[in-house]
């Protein structure tokens, strides 16, 4: 294994080849994230995934492999029920039958290649990682090519925060549609999990779920442009929080129309975000159309309010 280091307009890149891509703020020294691309178990849907991701002070916020669902890594993309398979990993929702470990139906988003791993050059301050890959069923044909854009911008350690947009744009290379769902559109209420993915940290349980007009739980299902998610460390002195934002034209599917993003979130018995595509209802991709959506997520040192919470999104807007 080879590893290339880069370091223009102010980050650093290590890139292990065949493994993972680790991006360094380099005053500090903190590695704000490694991307891991390299294949892991099959029962866990191999695919890439940022672990450990963390604040510019160096505190994770995010969990891998925890006991209760060992294919909850960092944050993923992920594809919970996908015409009937699951590219996520782990035990399969069935209805009326509930979880059950079902091998034959867990498949894979496997690396292909990278057309971009370095620093930015707009001189912004980030970095780019762009990824091309495929999606897979258990028999390993083709079911779909992923191209994939992680951008690391707005690294600011006067606010104690930086950001991350993640692209993904999944063109349909079956003759028959993709359907995307979720265990809620399978018969399971209020678990419309799958799209990207966030688990945090085991001391992040109980912590504080803030919206644009209202907090709590009682998130769970709902519409809003953004989400935030507010803790305090286990092993470090003081609080994080991540901000979940989905781009406005997220909402829209082109000839299919609207098709609106509804927040999964969760503070007990884990912490969980996932701006999910598929709620309540199923997604339908013709063969050959591409879905892409746009996310972000701000990784912040603090105990951030709503009100700075929402004068950072106007100051960042899309």
């Amino acid at each position: 294994m080879t590893a290339r280091g880069g370091l223009r307009n102010g980050l650093r890149i290590v890139h292990a080849h065949g493994d993972r891509v680790t991006v360094t703020e380099p005053t500090s020294g903190v590695e704000l994230f490694s991307y891991v691309y390299g294949p892991e178990a099959a029962w866990e849907a191999p695919k890439p995934y940022l672990h450990p991701l963390r604040t510019l002070a160096g505190n994770v916020v995010t969990d891998y492999r925890p006991n209760d669902h060992r294919w909850h890594k960092g944050l993923q993309m992920t594809a919970s029920h996908l015409s009937g398979a699951n590219l996520w990993g782990g035990n399969t929702y069935v209805h009326g039958e509930g979880y059950l470990e079902l091998p034959e139906r867990v498949g894979s988003m496997a690396h292909v290649t990278f057309d971009q791993v370095e620093a930015d050059s707009t001189g912004s301050g980030g970095a780019v990682i762009a990824e091309r890959l495929t999606w897979h069923p258990y028999d390993g044909s083709l079911w779909a090519e992923e191209e994939r854009r992680v951008e690391v911008h707005d690294v600011d350690p006067e606010s104690g925060s930086w950001a991350l947009t993640w692209t993904t744009s999944v063109t349909n290379r079956r003759d028959e549609p993709l359907r995307f769902g979720s265990p809620t559109t399978a018969g399971r209420e209020m678990a419309g999990y799958t799209g990207l993915f966030w688990r945090g940290p085991r001391g992040f349980r109980d912590g504080r779920i803030i919206g644009p007009d209202a907090e709590g739980p009682g998130l769970m299902g709902r519409q809003a442009p953004w989400l935030a998610y507010s803790a305090e460390h286990d092993a470090a002195d003081g609080h994080a929080t991540l901000v979940f934002a989905h781009a406005p034209e997220n909402d829209h599917t082109g000839e299919g129309g609207a098709h609106p993003a509804h927040w999964f979130v969760r503070n007990e018995p884990f912490a969980a975000v996932a701006p999910s595509f598929a709620f309540f209802d199923e997604l339908e991709l013709a063969p050959g159309d591409t879905l892409t959506r746009r996310y972000r997520v701000v990784v912040a040192d603090g105990a951030w309010e709503r009100e700075q919470i929402a004068k950072y999104l106007a100051e960042h807007p899309w």
